[in-house]
């Protein structure tokens, strides 16, 4: 009998053990029966939970309409999201463009403020992940980078203010994230040919290992763009429209960037993904022949969907819901701590919450063997597995004891509790 993966391609490590058959809510359930707590949202996108009952609805009928179209064609969903997405953003942000993919989403912004400024030097996290095509790739340094050959010439990385593992730091020992970035653009100007056209990064590196940057950091981060003449694009694929317990995670800093992308959360588990912008960037792009074209650009069906996760979000006021199961989730999290010595740290904001792992003599992840953090996360996944609970490690080296922990907005207090105890019960197993 031939393995079921037999006829697949494997495209990031295996897969998970087990065919899953259907998923309600917080819940996915298997072929052979089981049932598993869903705490990583699918791939950190079913914001609304799994077959939630208005994303059902808006798709048997909207399918039975009017679900595709030809690209230059225009429909009501497609006018109805771009004016409601420009509508919970700052004025500037009020002109729109819908994709399938994050990657695709960032591609179009990188390509837009390529063009838009002259100029194709891109900055980027030194542990970021904004996608797999071409531009996305390039500004990626997490994983992917070797094996490929060159990627595209003027991509320049930028430390992570890490403050749990910081690399430069104050008289008190504490990340100094502010002479951090003086010394990484320091860096960037000297090898720079004098063509910077744009700074991508998250408010919270995700892939990254969950890292919230400092406040104030986005700030300065902006005020560096406008210093070297280049755009500021704000990729909040995992941390937009209500995750982190506000609409979008850059609202805490006050920041509004040059150009927004967004996916993941926008279709709730759907491909659906938004490229936001003024409408002078936007003129600015059109006037200089501004091409991004896919067979999906402004499909109608995906946008009904979007536009139904607005409906929910604001309806069931999931920003105010995120920041109360957050406030648990993290609460719970750090009484785990307090109990078990191989938790180094927990972060993250409202319902995207990051938990690291040390090893049990506080090796961290290049450690080596049972001490390993890397090992000691995949142990703690699999038990997490066997008792009832999907948990979302970094699966990248030297990341493997950071959990990625993101449940749906639509989560109960009870399965919050319930994830909590099972992730004990699994600390316990493997520590003992």
């Amino acid at each position: 009998m031939p393995d079921a993966t037999s006829h697949l391609i494997r495209y990031a490590g295996g897969f998970t053990h087990g065919v899953v058959d259907r998923a309600k809510g917080t819940s996915i359930f298997t072929e052979d029966g089981r049932e598993l707590l869903d705490f990583t949202s699918g791939q950190m996108s079913a914001i609304l939970g799994h077959s939630h009952p208005a994303i059902v609805e808006v798709i048997r009928d909207q399918v039975g309409r009017l679900d595709h179209l030809y690209s230059g064609m225009l429909s009501r969903p497609v006018l109805d999201l771009a004016r409601r997405l420009a509508g919970t953003l700052a004025d500037p942000l009020d002109r729109a463009m819908l994709l399938t993919t994050g990657a695709e989403s960032n591609e179009a912004a990188l390509r837009m403020a390529k063009l838009v400024t002259g100029k194709h030097e891109i900055v980027s996290f030194a542990r970021s992940w904004h996608g797999m095509t071409q531009g996305a790739a390039g500004a990626t340094y997490v994983a992917g980078r070797s094996g490929y050959g060159p990627a595209a010439p003027g991509n320049f990385a930028l430390p992570v203010p890490d403050r749990f593992r910081p690399s430069i730091v104050d008289a008190d020992g504490n990340l100094d994230w502010r002479r951090q970035l003086d010394l990484g653009f320091d860096l960037i100007d000297a090898q720079s040919s004098g063509s910077l056209a744009a700074c991508l990064v998250e408010p919270i590196l995700s892939s990254g290992g969950v890292v919230d940057l400092p406040p104030g950091y986005l700030a300065a981060l902006r005020d560096k763009c406008r210093e070297r003449g280049m755009l500021l694009i704000l990729d909040e694929a995992q941390t937009g429209l209500c995750r982190t317990g506000d609409w979008y995670a850059h609202e805490r800093d006050g920041v509004v960037p040059d150009i927004l992308t967004l996916s993941k959360t926008l279709g709730a588990g759907l491909p659906l993904a938004a490229v936001l912008t003024s409408a002078e960037i936007e003129q600015e792009a059109h006037d200089r022949g501004f091409l991004f074209l896919t067979t999906h650009v402004n499909d109608p069906l995906p946008a009904a969907v979007g536009n139904t996760v607005l409906d929910v979000l604001v309806r069931d006021r999931l920003d105010e819901r995120a920041r109360e199961l957050g406030a648990q989730l993290q609460g719970g999290l750090r009484e785990l701590a307090d109990r078990h010595p191989v938790i180094g740290d927990v972060r993250g904001r409202g319902l995207l919450v990051g938990l690291e792992l040390v090893g049990p003599h506080g090796t961290d992840a290049q450690g080596t063997g049972a001490q390993s953090a890397d090992a000691l996360g995949a142990a703690v996944t699999r038990r997490c597995a066997e008792l009832g609970l999907h948990m979302n490690i970094v699966q990248l080296p030297g990341m493997g004891g950071t959990f990625r922990i993101a449940p749906p907005l639509t989560a109960t207090e009870a399965e919050i509790g319930r994830g909590l105890e099972i992730l004990d019960t699994a600390l316990t197993d493997v520590t003992r």
